[in-house]
C-alpha cells in the first residue's frame, strides 16, 4: 500500500475564494416566464454553485450573481428553459481564486 494520504476538497470553502464581479444592468443568463417544472429541477440538481432554487411552497428562484461560468446550465437545458446565456461583459463575472 501506497503511504500518499488522500486530498479531500471542501468545494463550499473553495468557491468561497472566487471574487465575483456582478453586472447589475447586464444579467448573463435569463430565463423564459414560467419555466418548465421538470427542466427547472434538472438545474436545481446540476448547478454547482446552487444557483436555481426551489423553496418549501415551490417557489423557484434563480440568481445568476454566483454564477461560475460552467455552461452547466446552458448544455442541460438551453432549448427549453433559458432565453438569455452569454459570457459576462469584459471584466465582470467570476474570477477564480487559488488558495
Amino acid at each position: 500500500m501506497s503511504d500518499i494520504n488522500p486530498i479531500t476538497v471542501n468545494v463550499d470553502a473553495a468557491i468561497a475564494l472566487n471574487k465575483y464581479n456582478v453586472d447589475e444592468e447586464n444579467a448573463h443568463i435569463e430565463l423564459v416566464d414560467n419555466p418548465d417544472d421538470e427542466e427547472f429541477k434538472k438545474l436545481v440538481r446540476l448547478c454547482p454553485a446552487g444557483l436555481y432554487k426551489i423553496d418549501k411552497d415551490g417557489n423557484k428562484t434563480f440568481d445568476y450573481a454566483g454564477c461560475l461560468e460552467c455552461g452547466t446550465c446552458r448544455i442541460a437545458c438551453e432549448s427549453t428553459i433559458l432565453k438569455k446565456w452569454d459570457n459576462p461583459q469584459p471584466g465582470m463575472g467570476v474570477e477564480y481564486r487559488f488558495g
